[in-house]
């Protein structure tokens, strides 16, 4: 008798609410195995099992801790046979001002550059490269969570935030070209307005212009993720997804 087919792995970062949360109930339904990633500890109140096993705390703002972050991933992949079949590069800062207020490109100081470009553009290429062996292994995906702001100025999401996930689009092009030969697939999602608990005060007034007239699920994207990381997804890579209700036309 053939042995059952290993089950998969996927790590995650910033899973802890929103799209990460419902991506992790997403995989987790179809008997994934989940290594979450996050700022914070694990949640008691999470809904997926081995979750405080399967969770490791780091700080992407600080390389030192991705570098360790990425020794842990490796260690708990051993008993998997060193495989990872999906990497999905989900956490990210949007800082903004005193009430709210977008940060511009005339007042954003540089440190809030740095800091947002290291958790929202450097952390996933650390981890990606970190990660290579095992996901070349799992002939894996990666899934690069951008942002319908990366292409378009936007009344709140700040300058760094936005320049980051443009560079981030890039990035998956190039990953991509560069991961392919190897049997990995590198792409991208660009939500637009997701009904998560960090909308921003007036989000109503855009929801009028979106020709679907509603904001998005986290639930809708985590669908898209899961369907990229999945065998139905096999020959798309180096693609970016709008998840918009129309609203990039």
């Amino acid at each position: 008798m053939a042995d059952a087919d290993p089950r998969k792995t996927l790590v995650l970062t910033g899973a802890s609410r929103g799209i990460g949360h419902a991506t992790v109930k997403r995989f987790s339904g179809e008997g994934w195995r989940v290594i979450t990633c996050s700022r914070q500890a694990f949640a008691d109140n999470c809904p997926w099992p081995s979750g405080p096993e399967d969770h490791i705390k780091v700080d992407l703002s600080d390389p030192e801790d991705v570098g360790q972050a990425v020794a842990e991933i490796r260690h708990r992949l051993e008993a998997e046979g060193g495989q990872l079949d999906a990497l999905v590069n989900n956490a990210a800062i949007s800082p903004k001002l005193e009430g709210g207020a977008r940060m511009n490109s005339i007042e954003t100081p540089m440190h809030v550059w740095r800091d947002v470009f290291q958790v929202n553009f450097f952390a996933p290429i650390m981890l990606a490269r970190g990660l290579f062996k095992e996901l070349a292994r799992a002939k894996g995906s990666v899934v690069n969570v951008s942002s319908i702001v990366g292409s378009r100025v936007h009344p709140f999401a700040g300058t760094a935030y936005a320049t980051s996930k443009a560079a981030l689009g890039s990035l998956t092009r190039e990953m991509a070209a560069d991961f392919g030969p190897h049997g990995i697939r590198v792409n991208a999602i660009a939500p637009g307005e997701i009904d998560t608990a960090i909308l921003s005060p007036g989000t109503e007034k855009i929801v009028e212009t979106i020709p679907l007239r509603r904001l998005g699920s986290t639930a809708e994207v985590a669908d898209i993720i899961f369907f990229l990381c999945s065998g139905q997804a096999s020959y798309v890579t180096g693609s970016e997804i709008h998840i918009n209700g129309g609203q990039h036309v």
